[in-house]
């Protein structure tokens, strides 16, 4: 009897599912949350140490506490709304930005059978979900009724379209490699990939170039640096959210943060074996596969810190032509290559 099953059998078939349903959504729901508040102290603790700083050091041992304190800050602080902003699309735009962010983790496997919804369409809902967090920017810029937002918001939009694009053909060459768009079929795929001994498609000659476009194009999807024009105070006076204060501006935080670490999830799932040890060898499955997962999960996440506390910012004509000129003909071209060579190699046979 499996956990669905357990509280069908006590409370009848559609009581009980949707009572398991819940339940299930919680228990990913509020560790990412969790994850969220713990990555914004790692970022924090990252920059210092490569600047030399020392970073949270006050609230808390270690200034671990520091981030919950930042959360009752806004918590406590009064929702200030311009007088010609449009209220409710003003504060739909938050929610819809920190909701889009949650459900993408539905389809997330955190080991082999561990996730909440296991659909064959996996990675077109986690695309088609990315894709709906424009909106929460362009309705924020827009409601603020403010030029600063809406420069921002249209900036912010114009850099997620284009660095999507090169991520769906990323995917495509994933999806054309294992022959699924089902992300547990994706990472058994993975097993053994490489001589048989490398578990992950960050090794394939075939995919690690598409491994290193979709980690750029994962950097500019999420706005951080070098790519965080959207953002950036010097030139846009924080872009699309210069008008949000208290918990409507942490709606946008915790959205931020938690497609950060869904995209370090997803780099996880395509290319680095999600669950699976490095290296397919015996004694390291005996290491629980959620162990492996998290621990690929924290190491793209210290690079994407790495990134922002090194690399300078780019100005926005190049954030374009790298997207366009750049990483979409390439993008395009391999997935060329990668479909060209299962077939002549008689992969799909």
């Amino acid at each position: 009897m499996g956990f669905t099953g357990f509280f069908q059998a006590f409370l009848g078939h559609d009581v009980g599912y949707l009572v398991a349903t819940l339940i299930l959504i919680l228990l990913i729901a509020l560790p990412v949350m969790l994850g969220v508040a713990i990555a914004v102290y790692a970022d924090r603790k990252i920059w210092a140490g490569m600047q030399m700083r020392r970073g949270p050091n006050v609230v808390g041992p270690f200034g671990a506490f520091q981030t919950f304190a930042d959360a009752l800050k806004l918590f406590l602080k009064e929702t200030i709304i311009p007088s010609g902003a449009n209220k409710g699309v003003f504060l739909i735009a938050p929610m819809i930005t920190f909701t889009l962010a949650l459900v993408a983790w539905a389809v997330i496997p955190f080991d082999a059978g561990v996730v909440l919804a296991d659909i064959n369409v996996g990675l077109l809902y986690l695309f088609a979900v990315s894709s709906m967090g424009v909106y929460g920017i362009i309705m924020s810029g827009w409601a603020s009724n403010s030029k600063y937002p809406f420069l921002g918001g249209l900036r912010s939009a114009a850099q997620m379209v284009s660095y999507e694009v090169s991520i769906g053909f990323v995917i495509v060459c994933v999806v054309l490699y294992s022959s699924s768009f089902n992300l547990s079929d994706i990472v058994m795929s993975q097993k053994g990939n490489v001589l048989g001994i490398f578990n992950g498609n960050i090794l394939n000659p075939l995919l690690f170039p598409m491994a290193i476009v979709f980690f750029i194009s994962a950097l500019a999807e999420t706005n951080r640096p070098p790519f965080d024009l959207p953002e950036a105070e010097a030139e846009l006076v924080a872009g699309y959210q210069v008008e949000y204060s208290s918990m409507a501006f942490a709606l946008f935080f915790l959205g931020e943060y938690a497609n950060v670490l869904l995209m370090c999830a997803l780099t996880s799932l395509l290319f680095l074996g999600g669950w699976l040890p490095p290296l397919n060898w015996a004694p390291l499955y005996v290491v629980p596969g959620f162990i492996w997962f998290f621990a690929k999960l924290f190491m793209m996440f210290y690079i994407f810190a790495w990134v922002k506390a090194t690399v300078p910012r780019y100005r926005y004509d190049q954030l374009m032509r790298l997207g366009w000129k750049i990483f979409l003909p390439i993008s395009l071209f391999w997935v060329c290559v990668v479909s060209g060579w299962l077939v002549f190699t008689g992969h799909y046979a």
